[in-house]
C-alpha cells in the first residue's frame, strides 16, 4: 500500500552542510545534514558503484555501505540529486540520468551554495 504525502522538501548549503528541511503533512517539521566532505564521498560511491558490482544501479543501503557514510546523510544526497535530475529511481534502485554523476552532483552543490544557500525553487 502506498500513502499519498503532502509534505515540503527545501534544501539549502549552510556552514559547508547540505541541509534538507521538511515540513511534513502532519507532524513537526525536521532537518537532516549532510556535509559536504560525505556528500562528495556519496557522490563519488554513485559513480564508482556500477563498476565494481557491475550493476548499475543501487540501493541507499548499498550506497550507504559504499561511501561508509550514515544512511541519513546519504538519504540527504540522494534526494538532493535526485531532485536536481542527476539519478533516476526505478523499481527501488537509483540510476544515474547521465555519464558523469560526480561532476553533475558538485555542479549542483555549488550551484545551490553560490545561489546563497537557498533552494526556492
Amino acid at each position: 500500500m502506498t500513502h499519498a504525502t503532502n509534505r515540503i522538501e527545501h534544501f539549502s548549503v549552510a556552514d559547508d552542510h547540505l541541509v534538507r528541511s521538511v515540513i511534513p503533512g502532519r507532524g513537526e517539521p525536521y532537518e537532516h545534514r549532510c556535509p559536504r566532505a560525505s556528500y562528495e564521498s556519496i557522490a563519488h560511491a554513485a559513480e564508482l558503484f556500477s563498476a565494481e558490482t557491475g550493476d548499475p544501479g543501487f540501493t541507499l543501503e548499498e550506497l550507504a555501505t559504499a561511501a561508509a557514510t550514515p544512511s541519513t546523510q546519504t538519504a540527504v544526497a540522494l534526494a538532493f540529486m535526485k531532485e536536481r535530475g542527476c539519478v533516476v529511481t526505478r523499481y527501488r534502485r537509483t540510476y544515474a540520468a547521465g555519464r558523469c554523476l560526480f561532476e553533475d552532483a558538485m555542479i549542483e552543490y555549488h550551484a545551490l551554495r553560490e545561489k546563497g544557500g537557498d533552494d526556492d525553487q
